[in-house]
């Protein structure tokens, strides 16, 4: 579990082709002595679990459903990753409760500035976008952000600049792909809604 609160921007140093999917060699700030082989690690949104250490750096290995149904496939050396260790008990929720489970992939419609902040303006995928709500969550990358609005598939998120500072957003541009986790709540009230 997360909190879509990125603390880390790592780089995609190695992409090794596994007979299925992919494995990865990222690098980090974090302290490698204070990670264990088969943490989980929010790596752009998706839980990878740790599978190999050095300092500055981890591996993680990438399913092949995980590549189809995230944007890693689309990943490169160099690739700029937001990075997220998972929740601790004591830790502070700053975002809202993140399970690291891309739901699909979004497409950059535009990206604006306005005033100090970015505006983007984010298609979802049909299936999702009924559990997308204006001021609701959404995660992003594994970032927490709040939806401002909402027109059809498309939604608009403003991003101030300690988060556009912070995370990879500020190397996005348009018509690139990005993962997207729905709140997690949405998702059940949207089933329980089903049901009755």
């Amino acid at each position: 579990m997360f909190t879509g609160i990125t603390t880390d921007i790592g780089r995609v140093l190695l992409i090794d082709a596994l007979k299925v999917g992919y494995r990865l060699k990222i690098s980090t700030n974090y302290d490698t002595n204070n990670i264990s082989l088969g943490s989980s690690i929010a790596c752009s949104g998706a839980c990878l679990t740790v599978v190999d250490l050095g300092k500055e750096w981890f591996a993680a290995d990438v399913s092949g459903e995980t590549l189809e149904c995230t944007c890693l496939n689309t990943w490169k050396t160099g690739t700029h990753v937001n990075l997220e260790r998972s929740l601790r008990l004591k830790d502070e929720l700053g975002g809202h409760i993140v399970l690291g489970h891309v739901d699909g992939v979004g497409k950059i419609e535009s990206i604006q500035l306005e005033g100090n902040n970015h505006r983007i303006l984010i298609s979802a995928p049909f299936q999702l976008s009924k559990y997308i709500a204006s001021k609701g969550s959404i995660t992003i990358d594994g970032v927490s952000l709040t939806i401002n609005e909402v027109v059809d598939n498309t939604f608009g998120v403003n991003i101030i600049p300690h988060t556009w500072e912070s995370t990879s957003f500020s190397f996005y541009e348009t018509g690139q792909i990005v993962n997207l986790e729905i709140d997690v709540v949405a998702r059940y009230v949207a089933r329980l809604m089903e049901r009755s």
